[in-house]
């Protein structure tokens, strides 16, 4: 027995470095955790909920495929490529993930099960951005840990998806911000029947109560007809542009093509009014570059940090 176990080999425990500390690109606003508006706001304006489902429904639909860097074969698929994390569709995971990457300009994916032979991943789950912390080195140039949901997790149980630039919420934080005003400033108006105005009596003053109660009334009134009827004491005079005099659809198709630039989407896409003569022999050409320009830089992000060494086998890539 001695014999046979001085000539077995000693046993080694798989071991894969942690990814290295993601560095932090520009500065510790990078990721988007102060910004002038947030995700759920941002997706209030239409155009930005359109680039949104083209880039993200777009990729997700893409599938993942493992080949051997030097000859280019497709090698056999690790279960997590079909679906990443246990408890979602492989398409709602990368859907996920690029969303984050657009409006964050960074997505976190945690490491949930490991294979036994080499240690590198083999479930994840997908992190929504709020959850996540990141913990600075002292000189925050690197991020050392994270906090998520307050719990602390170490570099090694995280997969830190870095975008190729900074998400829409820090770069067009300005342009987003007008365009909700402008949807609130027209649902206001859609919700007034007439212009805003004031009411001028030219008899006696009224109570302040029965001034509310000529208010309600008036607004109440417009709400079921737009012929109104005033004594000869009153009279109603306009304070305020109409939604036509001031311009709404003009200002919504300009905000449109710069949604459109902001999320590298070709404005034809969002039906704004810029550079939407399409025929058939360009359409085709714009649909190549739709992937090329606009996909392809989350399709690199997440391929090539998928393709590290702590999560793939050296030789091999996605």
């Amino acid at each position: 027995m001695g014999i046979f176990s001085r000539a077995e080999s000693k046993q080694t425990k798989p071991s894969v470095l942690a990814q290295y500390a993601p560095q932090n690109l520009n500065d510790p606003y990078t990721y988007s955790y102060f910004t002038s508006i947030d995700r759920s706001q941002a997706l209030g304006i239409p155009a930005v909920v359109r680039s949104r489902n083209l880039i993200t429904g777009t990729i997700a639909a893409m599938p993942l495929e493992l080949y051997r860097k030097s000859t280019g074969e497709e090698l056999g698929k690790p279960v997590w490529l079909d679906q990443p994390c246990f408890n979602q569709p492989r398409s709602v995971t990368i859907a996920y993930t690029v969303d984050n990457l657009l409006f964050f300009g960074v997505s976190y994916w945690r490491v949930t099960e490991r294979y036994q032979e080499d240690g590198r991943p083999a479930r994840f789950e997908w992190l929504a951005h709020h959850r996540v912390t990141p913990q600075y080195n002292k000189d925050a140039t690197e991020i050392e840990s994270y906090l998520v949901d307050g719990n602390p997790v170490s570099n090694e149980n995280m997969v830190t998806f870095q975008g190729l630039s900074d998400g829409i919420l820090t770069m067009g934080g300005r342009v987003l911000q007008a365009a909700l005003d402008l949807e609130k400033a027209s649902a206001i108006a859609a919700s007034t029947p007439m212009p805003s105005g004031y009411i001028k009596n030219t008899g006696a003053d009224l109570d302040p109560k029965e001034v509310q109660g000529l208010l309600s009334q008036w607004k109440q009134a417009r709400s079921n007809r737009s012929t109104a009827y005033l004594t000869s004491t009153l009279e109603y005079n306009t304070a305020s542009f109409s939604p036509k005099d001031m311009m709404y659809n003009e200002a919504k198709q300009d905000y449109a093509t710069q949604i459109a630039r902001l999320c590298n989407v070709d404005a034809f896409y969002l039906s704004a009014d810029a550079n939407n003569s399409m025929t058939y022999s360009n359409l085709l050409d714009s649909r190549k570059q739709f992937v090329s320009l606009t996909l392809q830089p989350f399709i690199s992000a997440i391929e090539d940090r998928l393709s590290m060494n702590d999560v793939t086998a050296n030789g091999n890539e996605l």
